[in-house]
């Protein structure tokens, strides 16, 4: 698309500077930041002398004269673009975002084993496995999420607000609140979950409203502005922790 611009300009025609300047300032989505008039000029030049030119009629050479292809044409224009003046500024911005990148990426990584809670694909209808790890499993149609601590957030995940279940993940979820809940685990093995949210949150058939709590069983069933869960707890690992607990006198 830049050859086709620089192609409006005739070769038989003496175009200045601002010539180019002009198709810089008309066309600005097309040439890079780094372009300039002189670098166009040259470009241009390079063009008309190959006849690349769509005006230009291509003469014969005379036998045993050295032919250019297009080819090398076409090359010799591509080194001309390299070999213009680079842009300070522009290179120092591109290395910044490629650091601040780079950063984020380092950040990340680090902060995978942090997550509290993992997200599985759902494949066939095969039980949870559960490792010493997960406390818990919510299982969706799609997706399942694992409960890695003792207390996660639930809800909608946007830009501004970061839950540990984001319930997108499993379907249409416009009606879910950005905060819809949280699930806790108590010290006495029992699972609570808190309504936070605008619209109710159903356990086995019951409604639990905003500002309410209710226990979660293991095969309780969760649903959540349509969105059905079933909720399965590592029976195992939960044993180890009433164990544990202190016993009230």
């Amino acid at each position: 698309k830049r050859s086709n611009l620089l192609c409006t300009l005739p070769s038989t025609s003496q175009p200045t500077l601002e010539d180019f300047q002009e198709l810089l300032d008309k066309h600005v989505d097309v040439f890079a930041p780094a372009r300039t008039p002189k670098t166009l000029l040259n470009h241009w030049m390079l063009m008309r002398q190959f006849f690349l030119l769509p005006d230009q009629a291509v003469t014969l050479r005379e036998r045993g004269e050295d032919t250019l292809s297009f080819s090398d044409a076409e090359e010799a224009v591509e080194e001309e673009d390299l070999s213009g003046p680079q842009d300070e500024v522009l290179e120092h911005e591109l290395y910044l975002v490629d650091r601040n990148a780079k950063r984020e990426i380092r950040q990340l990584e680090n902060e995978l084993p942090k997550w509290q809670v993992l997200v599985d694909s759902v494949i066939g209808v095969t039980p949870a496995d559960f490792d010493n790890q997960t406390l818990a499993v919510l299982r969706g149609r799609l997706v399942r999420y694992l409960m890695r601590s003792k207390e996660i957030t639930i809800g909608r995940m946007t830009k501004d607000n970061a839950i540990d279940v984001d319930l997108s993940l499993e379907g249409p979820s416009w009606k879910v609140s950005r905060r819809q809940g949280v699930i806790k685990l108590r010290n006495t093995g029992e699972f609570i979950i808190a309504n936070e949210g605008k619209r109710p949150i159903y356990i086995d058939g019951k409604p639990v409203l905003a500002g309410n709590k209710h226990k979660l069983n293991n095969n309780s069933v969760v649903e959540i502005a349509g969105l059905r869960f079933v909720f399965l707890v590592n029976l195992d690992l939960i044993s180890v922790i009433r164990s544990e607990a202190p016993q009230s006198s």
